[in-house]
């Protein structure tokens, strides 16, 4: 079976996913790695026929990873702030802008579709929320730390506050104690400013939310939401079928 191959190595972790070409949203299987070499591309690939392959990284670019797509695939292609997608990107310094931020942004058209501004946040490392207008133009977005870099913070630039996990630490809306107003004040900041951003779109906007600290506030949210796993990877799927319709 002919496949589509994507890779987002991120600033913690790497996800590959393949993906049906004759069934262009259906993911045949996908896996993540703390860390990702040439070996693990392969291995990952191995039975399966890649006809192209899209590599977004926003750490450390590895040259042997790029090689080794380019060699077993028939086209490679890199994310960067030239390639085309099906968004209009609207920003003043678009080279800067970080690839994972645009793919998640293409992922979010991809599952809510146009005439409709979208919302989109990455609860990561750091957590992004970015607009996507209604009249499919990526419109910016913000940066603000992630829950697990809050709570480092706290406790790196502190005397006393302790390292908090926050999987097991309650998230009342007062805090009683000092790993419960950490967490809650971590969390619930980040469910506030989810909120505020929703504020400002217009009512019928779709919120799409990923990322691996989504767990933590899914269920904090009052408005309605869709929370995708592998959001970028949909994004660099989309994004190689658009290139491959404009290139025909």
């Amino acid at each position: 079976m002919d496949c589509n191959l994507t890779i987002d190595q991120g600033n913690t972790c790497a996800k590959m996913a393949l993906w049906a070409m004759d069934h262009p949203s259906k993911c045949i299987d996908e896996k993540v790695f703390k860390s990702l070499s040439a070996e693990d591309v392969l291995c990952f690939c191995a039975g399966h026929k890649i006809d192209t392959a899209i590599y977004c990284s926003v750490s450390q670019r590895s040259d042997e990873i790029r090689s080794v797509m380019a060699k077993h695939c028939h086209s490679f292609m890199e994310l960067t702030a030239d390639t085309p997608t099906p968004l209009r990107v609207d920003y003043d310094t678009p080279e800067t802008l970080g690839v994972d931020r645009l793919a998640a942004a293409v992922g979010a058209y991809t599952l809510v579709g146009g005439n409709r501004d979208i919302l989109v946040s990455d609860i990561g490392t750091a957590i992004t929320y970015d607009h996507v207008s209604r009249h499919n133009t990526y419109c910016g977005g913000n940066i603000a730390p992630g829950i697990f870099m809050r709570l480092k913070a706290l406790n790196r630039f502190t005397a006393r506050l302790p390292l908090v996990e926050p999987e097991h630490v309650p998230t009342p809306l007062w805090g009683t104690s000092t790993e419960t107003a950490m967490c809650s004040g971590a969390i619930l900041g980040v469910v506030a400013e989810l909120e505020y951003y929703r504020s400002q779109l217009p009512e019928d906007a779709a919120v799409v939310l990923g990322g691996g600290g989504t767990h933590l506030l899914r269920d904090k949210l009052t408005f309605s939401h869709i929370v995708v796993d592998n959001l970028v990877s949909i994004g660099l799927n989309t994004i190689i079928q658009y290139n491959r319709q404009h290139n025909q």
